[in-house]
């Protein structure tokens, strides 16, 4: 059978029409379906032959006459009461009488035609039938979805309600989970029931405000939505959420709401628990990031915020302690890109070995970083970085925390002279000092004063190993104050205390140099000896075998201030070297035109007690890199242009006056 829902206007109507007369059965459809096109007929000849059609076709509308062989319309038509009690039934007959009339109507039939013998009929007969159809598809709908509504109400999780919009809010209608939630019966609550929503169940420090809130809302768009509260009639508090609509009536009548209510107690206190740990977390969030803060800014070391740019490091935040080592307003370095405070090798380092890469995964440990302050200052540090990550926890960057090691730096510098000092004492002065003895005791016993001679000699060897070691010592200590000096004084005072045998000065420099005078003598009365003694052709002389002594490195090298390099063959004392002092655009040069130093030995001359000279201390070279570094310099040793030794000073401040030596 037909569900009973109207589907339109152009819904097909279904008609099975019962008459025993076939022909005028059939002349019945066909006016019947010329009548009203939603109609569909179709023809049986008797009762059996209808229940026959019914039982396997959907049929909204049964019009059947009265006399029929072997079953009568009455009997038919109790027979379709038994499956389909409210089936429209209409009947549509000849027989025409007032008992016929009222046995239909007590068997149920829905209407009563009698035939005509004009078209006519057909007319009002189509009118009929789709009259009836339309009223038990109406019929059935309604029932439909008051089936629906009924259902919906049993399972909402709240009561629907029907009130009038006044003071009080009298209930008209209201139903669904009233007593679970209120206490009171639906009974009560409606009038008459002797309970008000409006004054008894509404909170009283919230109905006010309500029906403030209700009434604004309707005046607006007719609808509204509030939250308030309710007091039980056992006394509890109770959330509720509310939503609902005006229904206008007429002048004289009360408009009345409608709407739908629900008990949100449970998510107003989850919406409580969630605040009030909010407010906790939010207050640990601050009390952290205070903690944080302090910790940032009071730690004993420089630390920086960075983020990845282009896989590069770039400050996003760094504490006091960083900005003040540097020299700079914080506000002048965050944005920038840490790698514009490094030295050159340290930036170098951060690129060329994917430093930042292997901080931002993780795997970076510990590793030297020079920055360069804002007055040109080097400070070294000891980094230490870790990935940053946001709080979807992906790395952005690194928190970076840099020690500075320039105190731990020096003092390990200070070590490695003592060490340095320690090993040459004990290995440098002991040797003439064990040959002093040696020559002392056999002196006395075989009373040869030549042994003597050698024990003088070892003496005066102490003497001025002594003087280069107290050299060596100061040279390496910080130069706090300059002066501007004259190269060129210095050079030609230096050359007058230099025993220069046939050795010629050419001194091509008249400029000033920022200084501390007297250890730059120091520097270059040493460069100056060492190409004297060490640029000669004169042959090496032939040392005594108790003259021999060992460098800090255990290997056997002959006594001297710096390697000596000539020929073996045969030379005069007159061969004398000459020595040529210069500048350059950042310093100046001390050159001559001996055989000079092989490329392989270079690396070596600068060691301590390193020599090849027969009467030199090993010391003259060590003590001019000292002086050089204590100003700031760099040495570096070259070949001349010919072909000698060349020493170049670089990293010098020029002076913008002319000052004497």
């Amino acid at each position: 059978m037909t569900d009973g829902i109207a589907g339109g206007a152009a819904e097909a109507i279904r008609i099975l029409h019962v008459d025993d007369d076939s022909d005028f059965a059939e002349v019945a459809a066909s006016f019947l379906e010329r009548a009203d096109e939603r109609f569909v007929v179709e023809t049986a000849t008797s009762a059996r032959a209808g229940l026959d059609c019914l039982a396997r076709t959907d049929v909204d509308c049964i019009v059947s006459d009265y006399d029929m062989p072997g079953m009568n319309c009455i009997a038919f038509l109790e027979t379709v009461r038994e499956d389909y009690p409210d089936l429209p039934f209409v009947l549509f007959t000849g027989k025409g009488s007032e008992s016929v009339a009222s046995e239909a109507i007590s068997a149920g039939v829905t209407d009563y035609l009698q035939k005509e013998v004009n078209t006519e009929q057909y007319e009002l007969l189509a009118n009929r039938i789709g009259n009836v159809v339309d009223a038990h598809r109406s019929r059935e709908l309604l029932a439909e979805r008051t089936r629906r509504l009924e259902t919906l109400i049993s399972n909402l999780p709240g009561i629907v309600y029907r009130c009038r919009n006044e003071r009080g809010w009298p209930m008209e209608v209201v139903e669904g989970e009233v007593e679970m939630m209120t206490g009171y019966t639906a009974e009560q609550l409606e009038d008459g029931g002797g309970v008000s929503w409006g004054d008894d169940l509404v909170h009283d420090d919230d109905r006010v405000a309500v029906w403030d809130a209700v009434q604004d809302a309707i005046d607006a768009d007719g609808t509204f939505e509030v939250t308030y509260r309710i007091v039980t009639a056992t006394g509890d508090t109770k959330w509720m959420w509310e939503r609902g609509r005006v229904v206008r009536r007429s002048d004289d009548e009360c408009d009345v709401l409608e709407g739908f209510i629900t008990d949100i107690t449970d998510r107003k206190e989850r919406e409580r628990e969630l605040e009030h740990r909010t407010e906790e977390l939010e207050e640990l969030t601050t009390e952290l990031e205070a903690q944080y803060r302090y910790l940032f800014e009071e730690a004993p070391v420089m630390a920086v915020v960075t983020r990845a740019e282009n896989r590069l490091p770039v400050i996003d935040d760094c504490n006091q302690r960083f900005a003040e080592t540097l020299g700079y307003e914080r506000e002048d370095l965050v944005g920038r890109e840490l790698a514009d405070f490094y030295t050159h090798e340290s930036e170098r380092k951060l690129i060329d070995s994917g430093g930042y890469e292997r901080a931002l995964t993780g795997e970076f440990m510990r590793e030297d970083r020079e920055f360069v302050t804002a007055d040109d200052d080097i400070v070294e540090t000891r980094l230490r970085a870790v990935p940053r990550r946001d709080a979807r926890d992906e790395i952005v960057g690194t928190l970076a925390l840099y020690l500075d090691v320039r105190e731990r730096k020096e003092l390990e510098r200070q070590t490695e002279r003592l060490e340095e000092f320690a090993s040459i004492v004990s290995h440098d002065l002991r040797n003439p000092l064990n040959v002093a003895q040696s020559r002392v005791k056999l002196a006395r016993r075989n009373g040869d004063g030549s042994h003597l001679d050698v024990a003088i000699r070892a003496h005066d060897r102490m003497e001025a190993l002594i003087e280069d070691l107290l050299a060596l010592a100061r040279g390496g200590d910080a130069i706090d104050k300059t002066e501007a000096v004259g190269l060129s004084a210095v050079v030609d005072r230096c050359w007058a205390d230099v025993e220069t045998a046939g050795a010629t000065l050419a001194v091509d420099t008249d400029r000033l140099l920022r200084a501390d005078r007297s250890r730059l003598r120091q520097l270059v009365e040493n460069l100056l000896r060492n190409s004297v003694e060490h640029g000669s052709t004169s042959p090496r002389s032939q040392v005594p075998e108790d003259t021999v002594e060992h460098g800090p490195t255990g290997n056997q090298t002959q006594s001297g201030d710096a390697v000596e390099h000539g020929p073996t063959g045969e030379g005069t004392a007159d061969d004398g070297v000459t020595v040529t002092v210069g500048d350059l655009s950042n310093g100046f040069y001390v050159a001559d035109d001996g055989p000079g130093i092989p490329p392989d030995e270079r690396d070596d001359v600068f060691e301590a007690g390193y020599s090849t000279a027969r009467d030199g201390t090993g010391f003259g070279l060590r003590i001019v890199e000292r002086v050089a570094e204590a100003h700031g310099w760099t040495v570096y040793l070259t070949e001349s242009d010919d072909g000698g030794a060349r020493f170049e000073i670089r990293g010098v401040e020029f002076a913008e006056q002319r000052g004497g030596g």
